[in-house]
């Protein structure tokens, strides 16, 4: 199989998130409308099931169907691709129709709605994401993105929303949006420079039942083992459940959040034990963006510690951890990896801390 040379066929980044985002803004105004005119047993009906990603709800729909136009329309032509999102037979499909994948110049991997639960139920913003990478063929991964845009699904009643976006070696770039007026202006972006989680917000994800008995269990002693025993009248530091990934990286570059940790694939052999399978995960499309945290300076690695990556597909289980800074990493890492290894989650060489 002969693939395209990908250095050589990537198009101008400029040209193509021009492109992408008045998609992301008719996708957030296309599911916002939804959420104002549909009820909420509506939305939250269960279209489909998918064994190998997310349970897909009938506001998922209502972002999908605009899709397939779009990139087989503004995107396509110009520059063949593989479009990678759930809900496509097999999780992708080639653009344009009748294509092989092995003359594809992009990968494309999309979550037009990630974080669907807090917003159909109208608790917390969803967001879009869309990453871009040289097609490598069915090798291409998180690592490979050279364009990464991540736009918020505001709640009905929220009139401001953002956008962010970058490039590969290109600084972050993201504005905030006023939906009723439409202006927009430039807002900058830090990740906390806070040397310790103490009296910010630290937490690992468990979103679902199936582990939360040890996941809270690890992260309770995680945090003794950081900032000691709780003290009367006191609170060490505070958590935020943010059911969406892609709200969770916004939320450390953003400088909210100091520590976040995704462990759920850790617990696959522990649930078998009780005789329980493990449930929905993380997977690729909710990392799409993770090239835009990074170089916001935000410091993610696995959940056993080591480098970052996954395939471009929907079916793939991943586990993050995600610093907003050195001096919390540093602050962090050796006690979250003894205490995993501790519990037979991860290999007692994996406690060796990667550079």
């Amino acid at each position: 199989m002969t693939m395209p040379t990908p250095t050589s066929a990537l198009p101008d980044a400029a040209e193509l998130l021009a492109r992408l985002k008045p998609l992301h803004e008719q996708i957030r105004d296309t599911v916002v409308a939804a959420c104002e005119q549909s009820a909420l047993e509506q939305l939250s009906q269960v279209a489909s099931e998918d064994h190998a990603g997310d349970t897909i709800y009938a506001v998922d729909r209502v972002s999908e169907a605009l899709l397939l136009d779009f990139f087989g329309r503004e995107v396509a032509p110009r520059w063949p691709l593989v479009l990678i999102a759930e809900g496509l037979p097999h999780g992708e499909v080639v653009l344009p129709a009748g294509q092989s994948a092995d003359t594809a110049v992009l990968r494309i991997i999309v979550d037009p709605i990630d974080g669907t639960r807090g917003l159909m139920y109208q608790k917390r913003s969803a967001w879009i994401l869309t990453g871009v990478a040289p097609n490598r063929g069915p090798a291409t991964s998180l690592r490979d993105i050279t364009l990464a845009l991540q736009t918020e699904i505001p709640l009905v009643k929220q009139h401001l929303c953002d956008m962010v976006w970058t490039s590969a070696g290109a600084p972050v770039q993201a504005v905030r949006c006023n939906r009723l007026t439409g202006d927009t202006w430039p807002i900058t972006l830090r990740p906390s420079q806070a040397t310790s989680i103490a009296h910010g917000f630290a937490m690992i994800s468990r979103f679902f039942p199936g582990a939360r008995d040890e996941l809270a269990a690890i992260d309770e002693a995680v945090i003794r083992a950081v900032l000691g025993p709780p003290q009367p009248g006191r609170a060490h530091c505070f958590e935020d459940q943010y059911i969406s990934t892609a709200g969770q990286l916004y939320e450390l570059m953003s400088g909210h959040d100091r520590f976040v940790a995704d462990l759920r694939p850790l617990l696959d052999r522990w649930l078998a034990t009780r005789g329980e399978a493990l449930g929905i995960c993380c997977h690729p499309y909710d990392l799409a963006t993770l090239l835009i945290a990074e170089q916001a300076g935000v410091l993610l690695t696995s959940d056993s510690g080591g480098p970052l990556n996954a395939p471009l597909d929907t079916e793939t289980s991943v586990g993050w951890i995600g610093y907003a800074n050195a001096a919390i990493r540093q602050q962090i890492e050796p006690a979250l990896l003894r205490e995993l290894a501790a519990r037979g989650l991860i290999e007692p060489h994996q406690t060796e801390i990667a550079p």
